[in-house]
């Protein structure tokens, strides 16, 4: 073993302090593999039920007019997600553009947003108008307000006084915490602030950004009174398999609006060519409870291991979790350097790679990245990446089998005491 260590300068004590680790968080995994036991339960139930079958694989092209297989798969996704019906796409090219579709069908001009859970994610900035883009709703003259959460829960009493005092169309909620310092959202809370905002406005459309967190537990934000809930296929439900494409689920009216964005009015969810990826999404999201699985047991590990050593982390290894994403703080730009760094020597591919911050399209810091993944912009399998900005934090997700995750880990916090 020792010769394979050595291949990614992986400290021998950092070997021992990582087995110590795993010997104290049997519990915890124990519980992280029920889970995945109940998500896959809930997964071959809905292949079963809809009579999954080896035609349903078949590719359409040009219109994608009666491809079945790709129509299957939205009933499957609907019922694993608890939705009355969902569009599940390769004509997605993420998470953040199905949430653009998603918006933009369903506001209109006049029509006010209202963010619940603070400051959206940077990609979102110029969709909304946060940032000028004359392609934003803002430009559209759709109005954008926020609420800040307090103490990392809703400001409830805020909430409840701005839908009593104009009127609201959607308000979105986002569950992970994004490149922010706050805790994500667990379904829990989902379910309190929408009982609260059904006291007050029965018609309000609630839009959960569910990206990051499905799977990680066994209920759906749908199941909760969510109205719709938008994620991408190269994260959590994709299971490291689909190459691409994203999801929208939820109410069927809401659905079809959404389809009639992605493609043309009258035409919806009936267009749109599967072009070969209909066994990758139903391969996906077969695997996907156990890839979701080995994330969060590689999150645990992760923050058990750096917490010991001395460093913040966000959440704690026996906190309970809303997402995949694990935070790492530390303070300073050359250990986040250095930690990605790690994380690459150690990802399937392009391990050869020295990541260096540098400026991407949607955000306004530069960002380091280290992502060696099958598929471009894949987190699910092994990713770590931060703004280089106060706090400086690592946001670290994925590993498509705890074993890879534990690996990268070791090479990363070696590289960090080196």
């Amino acid at each position: 073993m020792h010769r394979y260590l050595n291949i990614f300068n992986i400290n021998l004590k950092v070997v021992d302090l990582v087995s110590k680790s795993e010997r104290e968080l049997k519990d915890i995994f124990s519980n992280i593999d029920q889970n995945v036991f109940l998500n896959s339960l809930k997964v071959i139930s809905a292949f079963k039920e809809e009579g999954l079958s080896e035609s349903d694989f078949a590719s359409t092209t040009g219109y994608g007019y009666n491809d079945v297989g790709r129509d299957k798969i939205e009933r499957i996704f609907a019922k694993v997600l608890g939705a009355e019906d969902a569009l599940v796409r390769n004509q997605f090219i993420s998470g953040t553009h199905a949430l653009t579709v998603a918006l933009f069908a369903l506001l209109r001009p006049n029509d006010t947003l209202l963010s619940i859970s603070g400051l959206p994610y940077d990609t979102l900035h110029e969709i909304i108008g946060i940032r000028e883009n004359p392609s934003s709703l803002k430009s559209y003259n759709i109005n954008y307000e926020q609420i800040d959460l307090v103490n990392d829960d809703f400001d409830y009493h805020k909430i409840l006084e701005t839908l009593k005092n104009k009127k609201i169309k959607l308000i979105e909620i986002q569950r992970s915490k994004g490149y922010s310092t706050r805790k994500s959202i667990s379904i829990d809370k989902i379910e309190k602030v929408i009982k609260a905002i059904r006291e007050v406005d029965q018609n309000v459309i609630i839009m959960i950004d569910n990206c990051y967190c499905e799977f990680v537990e066994n209920i759906s934000p749908l199941e909760v009174g969510a109205d719709i809930i938008v994620g991408s296929l190269i994260k959590n439900l994709g299971g490291g398999i689909a190459s691409n494409g994203a999801y929208i689920a939820g109410r069927k009216n809401l659905v079809e609006l959404a389809a009639e964005r992605l493609t043309a009015p009258g035409e919806g969810k009936e267009v749109g060519p599967s072009l070969g990826a209909n066994r990758e999404f139903l391969l996906g999201l077969y695997h996907a409870p156990s890839v979701v699985g080995s994330s969060l047991k590689t999150a645990v590990l992760t923050s058990k291991v750096l917490e010991e050593l001395g460093y913040n982390v966000e959440p704690k290894y026996n906190d309970d979790r809303a997402d995949i994403v694990q935070n790492i703080i530390f303070g300073n730009s050359e250990d986040l350097i250095k930690y990605c760094e790690g994380i690459q020597s150690a990802s399937a591919i392009d391990a050869f790679a020295l990541p260096e911050p540098t400026d991407m399209p949607g955000y306004d810091d530069k960002i380091i990245m280290a992502s060696g993944s099958f598929t471009q912009g894949s987190s699910i399998e092994i990713s770590c990446d931060g703004p280089i900005r106060d706090p400086f934090i690592a946001y670290q997700q994925g590993g498509l089998t705890y074993e890879y995750g534990k690996i990268a880990l070791m090479a990363a916090v070696s590289k960090l005491i080196k």
